[in-house]
């Protein structure tokens, strides 16, 4: 009998032993994991965290119903502050922030929609199967750790108390100290967390308010005189961001592309001028840049889209509507769906099935936006001219989002038809797969599309030429990938058009002459565009 009760009392505290390594490992993991990815490294990891022992002390001195609670109230928070961190890298890799758990979660849906359209539906679905799994398979052995460790009896239990009663006191004596590898920083963490989330109600408090006050005029009868009888055209290039035109990495190909479109223009009679506006996001959510350029209000968030997209606030395009002008949009990227588009009101919406294309789609991006520009000028631009109305468009061109793989080039105006043309192209090139496991190489095929972007804009607008003005921006930068960390949030803004005069009005708000922006002309909000638009397009002649 007696062999049986100490082979037992063996056996559970070597369960306990085991469990006690466990829990270690996790908490420390937790607790050392940095919340952003160029935080890695040795030193990140070399550090004693106070918490791993405030947890690991009150499970070993609770019992029953109470050790119950206080062995999930640590599983809870071990876990908490490990998903806040993961989410953290990845929100911080891909858009330069933290995690919000008020704004991020509601956007779950356009995160699957990214990456099931960069790595495919299956790899995408069994990553998330995976990632789902091994979540749930730490959790269970954590938790069970816990319990395991807590069931310590005798000495064993008596030396696990003394250690992490030790942890904690000579911990607390060496943070007095000073001492930098010895901290408590989860509940600062964690209250960091809470206060952004009590922050972003306080700030869409903020905007219900700038949208009862509204902002700008709220008829366009009587404005944009200065451009009447021409068309504008509003193009936002994916991805077109400060880094594109500056960053050494990338400056000489576009540089020689600005260049090569600067000739263009010139030998077209056309006029450009350039400058930098702050977009509200980076590396994705292209829409928050629109809804800002179109409704002058500053929307960085999707909490703040969607208020909108409810709002009396009257977009650009609405505006144009009112003074006579066809209100067009060209959307490739818009495959289901679309109430949003009630908001900005528009004539007329060519989407991905509007557009008409029979090509095949290049992985993520349905067509290539050579197709895109003649699209619109056969399906929304010759259309109102012959009813005599001018157009106001705007364009989303999409070859230059991400994956940028394969790189589309550009083929004969005359023989771009119904975009089978694009066939041989679509198809050629590695995957994402392959493109992505070289980071140089995403970087080199992310400026072959902007080059190409570009170049699609330069060669249709030395075709179209006369009677047109054209706003040209990025919608956002990229992601980190591409720009490295603490990029600038700039896109360029080029201003292209046959009447020197309202060019010159650009330049004297501060646009440097012709397409290339200077280094020193002062950055805009993107938010203010709109009112400066408005302005310049309303003024006397």
């Amino acid at each position: 009998m007696n062999g049986k009760i100490g082979f037992s009392r063996k056996h559970i505290n070597l369960k306990a032993a085991i469990g006690a390594l466990l829990f270690s490992g996790a908490a420390l993991l937790a607790f050392n994991l940095p919340d952003h990815p160029d935080a890695f490294g040795v030193g990140a990891f070399a550090r004693l965290p106070l918490e791993w022992a405030l947890i690991g002390l009150p499970t070993l001195l609770t019992r029953g119903w109470l050790r119950r609670i206080v062995i999930f109230l640590c599983g809870f928070i071990v876990f908490l502050v490990l998903f806040l961190k993961l989410a953290d890298i990845g929100v911080q890799s891909a858009f330069q922030r933290s995690f919000n758990p008020y704004l991020d979660l509601k956007m779950l849906k356009d995160g699957w929609n990214l990456i099931s359209g960069t790595i495919g539906t299956p790899a995408a679905l069994a990553a998330l199967i995976g990632g789902g799994l091994l979540f749930l398979l730490v959790a269970s052995i954590f938790l069970r750790s816990l319990k395991w460790m807590a069931s310590a009896t005798g000495s064993t239990r008596r030396i696990l108390t003394a250690a992490f009663a030790a942890i904690l006191v000579s911990g607390a004596g060496l943070m007095w100290l000073g001492l930098p590898w010895v901290d408590l920083r989860t509940p600062v963490y964690l209250s960091n967390r809470l206060s952004l989330v009590v922050r972003s109600a306080e700030d869409m408090q903020a905007f219900e308010k700038e949208l009862a006050t509204g902002l700008g005029p709220t008829d366009g009868r009587d404005l944009f005189r200065r451009v009447k009888g021409k068309d504008v055209i509003l193009v936002f290039v994916e991805s077109y961001g400060r880094s594109a035109v500056e960053d050494p990495l990338y400056a000489d190909v576009t540089g020689r592309r600005l260049g090569a479109i600067d000739q263009q223009l010139k030998a077209a009679g056309l006029h450009a001028a350039s400058g930098w506006v702050t977009s509200p996001t980076v590396g994705g959510l292209s829409w928050l840049a629109h809804g800002t350029l179109l409704s002058g209000l500053w929307v960085d968030s999707q909490a703040r889209y969607d208020r909108l997209m409810i709002s009396h606030q009257p977009s650009l395009n609405r505006l144009f509507s009112q003074a006579g002008w066809h209100s067009v949009a060209v959307m490739p990227a818009i495959t289901m769906a679309w109430p949003e588009a009630d908001y900005f009101g528009y004539n007329q919406i060519l989407s991905a099935s509007g557009l008409q294309y029979r090509g095949k789609p290049f992985n993520w991006v349905t067509m290539p936006d050579q197709y895109t520009m003649s699209a619109f000028d056969r399906l929304a631009l010759k259309p109102a001219h012959e009813r005599g109305q001018r157009l106001m468009a705007e364009i989303a061109l999409i070859s230059s989002h991400a994956p940028w793989t394969p790189v589309p080039t550009l083929i004969d105006w005359g023989k771009v038809g119904d975009g089978s043309a694009f066939n041989d192209q679509a198809v050629s090139g590695d995957p994402p797969s392959v493109v992505w496991a070289v980071p140089d190489r995403v970087r080199r095929q992310y400026i072959q599309t902007i080059d190409y972007s570009l170049a699609t804009l330069g060669e249709f607008m030395k075709r179209q030429r006369r009677d047109v003005v054209y706003v040209i921006l990025g919608d956002h930068q990229p992601a980190s990938i591409i720009t490295g960390q603490g990029a600038s949030r700039a896109v360029p803004v080029h201003i292209v058009s046959d009447d020197a005069d309202l060019v010159a009005r650009f330049e004297a708000e501060g646009f440097a002459s012709g397409m290339m922006p200077a280094d020193t002309t002062k950055e805009q909000p993107m938010s203010t565009l709109r009112q400066t638009l408005i302005d310049t397009f309303s003024g006397a002649p």
